[in-house]
């Protein structure tokens, strides 16, 4: 069982409830106002349990923002890849919604953009607030020095966390290292050379005030691996590879990480098999085990009955939507199952009701795993379901592996057999079969409890590898990425074919549901071309992608509001 302050919901939030006022006493001597009976920083942030509090304010916005939070289902899905190279919207390929058409999609008003620019920016004014009542606390709070280092470390990475999505995604933004309490008009967008800077001067003052692996108190904090990973990756964007091999070359050999290749936790409990140590990574439970060596970081995830919790929303984002496809070619409702105790029960009680909001472009599916189509352990049945078969008793067909030939054309075969979101390849890392909502069958959820990686150390190697391609040191980089394809059972790549091209596939093959594809395409000038190649959305191949597209537009509303300086919107914009 987890420590009482997280218990995997790290995140009952006090900083929510804080407005951000100060009243302070006039030079005409009227009393200074201070807050008794609501909350507010003077009266929450002046101990270490108040702090401690801001602090697990920050993960939950963190998880709330970026990782299948309850009402942001399109940005967490754009986050995830949807309109790159691994995955497009399926429930509707002609939508106005989820990067179906770059042009239309991505404009000064859209809804996502403003929020890909506002989470941040409201998480940046909280750790700067965490940061300052910090550095301006008494000592005797305290119950060590170490700790108020270790809280300030913490809060420092997530700004830097936040400048690193602000700079991937827009450019030149606002550096913002005070606390903003009042209206401010006259913002200027800053080189990003200077938000680097201040990223760099974060995460490397993080490293030094970070506890190492295993010596945090709760599962999810941040450590100094999370800030070497992250810093790793903040010398890509700028180029400083020898820096970042620098960086990862520490995480990956002195910080008691390690790749995991055993069996480990609750091995062997995959309902669809006996599974693989790949498996085990993804397992219910395993993410936060101290013999689970790959873990750099990941995000706690709990029933949201429990205060702070929330769930995992895998099955419903990433999932098909079976249950759309219509009959069997005898007439029966394809996906019914069977009633018992007055309840249907079958897929929807195992796999929940997808949303085909991310659905794998073919790219993704098939062709990324090559020759190692059936070896490669991270393509394997229990980890990615091809099959789907039909489920009512009351059919011929019930218990068949569906076959589109099976259907007449005049029954709308191809239009079936075609269609984005009934049936696809779902992969299943996030995904948490038979351990579901119990409102799964009926709400159109299929929601779990798993928690998900936002660092591991499969990645590290990737951004090792990343930086000695640029280098030039290839025979290094397919030594790193061969770690990865050795552990996976997939056939070692040789040195001439290595490339960033290959790179950014063995990325794919390793990390699709985990890394923001967005940053990894973007840092490698790869966007526009693979996104060209690669997103198969029938309506609209390629999503109408422009050159441009390489950064997003500045929000209409923030340009609109800055009327006392001048705030430019990127090239190709209106």
């Amino acid at each position: 069982m987890k420590t009482s302050i997280n218990n995997k919901n790290l995140f009952f939030v006090i900083l929510f409830a804080i407005p951000f006022i100060w009243i302070s006493c006039d030079d005409d001597g009227f009393l200074e106002e201070k807050p008794m009976d609501f909350l507010a920083p003077d009266n929450a942030y002046n101990t270490e349990a108040g702090l401690r509090q801001g602090i697990n304010g920050l993960h939950w916005s963190v998880r709330y923002d970026f990782f299948f939070g309850e009402e942001i289902q399109e940005h967490s899905s754009t986050y995830k890849g949807v309109g790159t190279d691994v995955a497009f919207h399926g429930e509707d390929p002609n939508s106005t919604k989820f990067v179906s058409n770059y042009v239309n999609y991505f404009t000064s008003t859209n809804g996502i953009v403003r929020e890909w620019w506002r989470r941040p920016y409201r998480l940046i004014q909280r750790a700067n607030l965490i940061l300052q009542y910090v550095e301006n606390s008494d000592e005797s709070i305290w119950s060590s020095p170490a700790k108020k280092e270790e809280f300030y470390g913490e809060a420092l990475f997530f700004r830097a966390w936040c400048y690193r999505h602000l700079v991937s995604n827009y450019g030149d933004v606002p550096v913002v290292t005070e606390v903003t309490s009042e209206a401010k008009t006259d913002f200027i967008r800053n080189p990003k050379s200077e938000a680097f800077q201040l990223m760099e001067s974060d995460l490397t003052q993080a490293i030094a005030s970070l506890p190492d692996r295993g010596k945090e108190e709760d599962p999810g904090r941040i450590t100094k691996g999370a800030a070497l990973h992250l810093l790793t990756e903040v010398y890509l964007m700028q180029q400083k590879y020898q820096q970042a091999v620098e960086t990862s070359t520490l995480l990956i050999e002195n910080m008691g990480y390690a790749i995991m290749t055993n069996r480990f936790g609750s091995a062997g409990n995959s309902v669809w098999g006996t599974g693989d140590v790949f498996w085990d990574l993804f397992a219910t439970n395993n993410q936060n085990l101290a013999d689970n060596t790959e873990t750099i970081w990941a995000i706690q995830f709990d029933d949201p009955s429990v205060i702070g919790g929330s769930n995992n929303r895998g099955g419903r984002a990433w999932g098909p939507a079976y249950f759309r496809m219509g009959n069997t070619p005898d007439g029966f409702p394809a996906f019914r199952g069977e009633l018992i105790d007055g309840k249907y029960t079958g897929y929807s009680d195992t796999l929940g009701r997808g949303v085909s909001w991310i659905r794998p472009t073919y790219f993704m599916s098939h062709i990324v795993w090559g020759a190692d189509f059936n070896n490669d352990i991270r393509n394997a049945k229990h980890m990615v379901k091809r099959d789907f078969y039909f489920d009512n008793p009351e059919s011929a067909y019930h218990g068949q592996l569906i076959d589109f030939s099976l259907y007449p054309a005049s029954a709308g075969r191809d239009a079936i057999r075609d269609s984005c979101q009934y049936i696809y390849p779902f992969f299943l890392k996030f995904f948490d079969p038979c351990n579901i909502l119990e409102n799964a069958a009926t709400s159109g959820n299929g929601a779990g409890f798993k928690d998900v990686y936002a660092m591991r150390l499969a990645e590290t190697y990737l951004y090792r590898a990343e930086a000695y391609i640029q280098l030039g040191q290839i025979d290094k980089a397919t030594e790193d990425i061969n770690v990865i394809r050795k552990r996976a059972n997939a056939t070692p790549v040789t040195a001439d074919k290595v490339n960033i091209d290959y790179l950014l596939d063995e990325r794919a093959r390793e990390l699709y549901q985990e890394e923001c594809r967005f940053f990894a395409l973007r840092r490698t000038g790869k966007l526009v071309e693979r996104v060209r190649k690669y997103n198969n959305n029938p309506l609209t191949p390629g999503l109408n992608i422009q050159d441009y597209h390489v950064l997003l537009p500045i929000p209409q509303e923030q340009i609109d509001l800055n009327i006392d300086a001048d705030f430019p919107q990127n090239p190709g914009y209106k």
